[in-house]
């Protein structure tokens, strides 16, 4: 099961850091600059290979923000698929980060497209190879059947976005239901339940939650509440997450999410000088050793 698959992965590297790959052209380093969508798109996959090859040995997956790529239209596009397949031959887990929402056959289509395709009887045939997928489930159950169906049916998992990282996100997410639930109490609750009867062997379910670092005090709120519910955590580094701050989104042993790490990690030449994928290599280690001071030892 992928999701057993991916914390095999963490307990293996002893590392809960995801990659994020939102590569903009801007991030590149002044010899890898190109003009034209063909090329920069040429040059960001050139880029995104060079991150992988330097970190894939000790981070077990990546996360590929898809409107990094659709800004260069079809070459950008053909980009992020090469991105995502060339990561999974390299053995990493795969999230795209593409947000999809909708309902009924539009919602199938986005599940097709990235989850594999409920047409096939055989095999995940999918536009783009991602084991994950990040989904908003703001229209409700029906707007989330077709990609829990292709999950089963393809062994895939998705995301739902919980409890998000950015400052404005308690606008909506923080405000209280007649029930005294929060919105986001909610959500996470609709996800737990959508991910009932698919539990693997560690008690995680297919569906996971995007729950951002940048609010400890929910976090803590939502991992008592999803005990089943596997954390996608964004907000690491240049949000303003820390170590301290992650703690909450995850159980005793360290376990039960996943950390995303993007612009500190592809811009970390930046700041330390020398090639890019060193910079990001050690970016990561750095990162991996901040979270093991908090987390400890991660095992089930």
């Amino acid at each position: 099961m992928i999701v057993d698959t991916l914390i095999e992965k963490i307990i293996e590297k002893q590392n809960p850091v995801c990659v994020g790959l939102d590569t903009a052209p801007e991030y590149l380093p002044e010899e890898m600059q190109a003009s034209g969508a063909e090329e920069i798109a040429e040059a960001i996959f050139a880029f995104n290979r060079g991150i992988i090859d330097a970190t894939a040995d000790m981070v077990p997956a990546v996360k590929v923000q898809i409107a990094y790529y659709e800004t260069l239209g079809a070459a950008g596009i053909g980009c992020f698929a090469r991105t995502c397949a060339y990561a999974k031959a390299q053995g990493l887990a795969v999230i795209a980060d593409a947000k999809r929402n909708d309902i009924g056959a539009t919602a199938a289509r986005y599940a097709a497209a990235f989850l594999g395709d409920p047409a096939k009887t055989e095999g995940a045939e999918a536009a783009f190879p991602a084991d994950f997928l990040t989904v908003n489930g703001y229209l409700g159950t029906d707007g989330i059947a077709p990609f829990t169906e292709a999950c089963k049916a393809y062994d895939r998992g998705i995301f739902v976005l919980v409890k998000t990282s950015n400052p404005s996100s308690g606008e909506l997410q923080d405000l209280r239901l007649a029930d005294g639930r929060t919105v986001y109490e909610c959500m996470g609750d609709m996800a737990e339940k959508w991910g009932e009867g698919t539990c693997g062997k560690y008690g995680f379910s297919r569906v996971g939650a995007v729950v951002g670092a940048t609010h400890p005090a929910e976090a803590k709120i939502l991992r008592a509440r999803l005990p089943h519910t596997f954390f996608l955590v964004p907000g690491y580094g240049a949000q303003g997450g820390n170590a301290e701050m992650l703690k909450n989104c995850f159980f005793e042993g360290g376990m039960g999410g996943i950390v995303n790490n993007s612009r500190g990690i592809l811009l970390a030449y930046k700041k330390s000088g020398g090639r890019y994928d060193e910079a990001a290599r050690a970016a990561c280690l750095e990162m991996k050793e901040d979270l093991r001071r908090v987390l400890g030892e991660i095992h089930a």
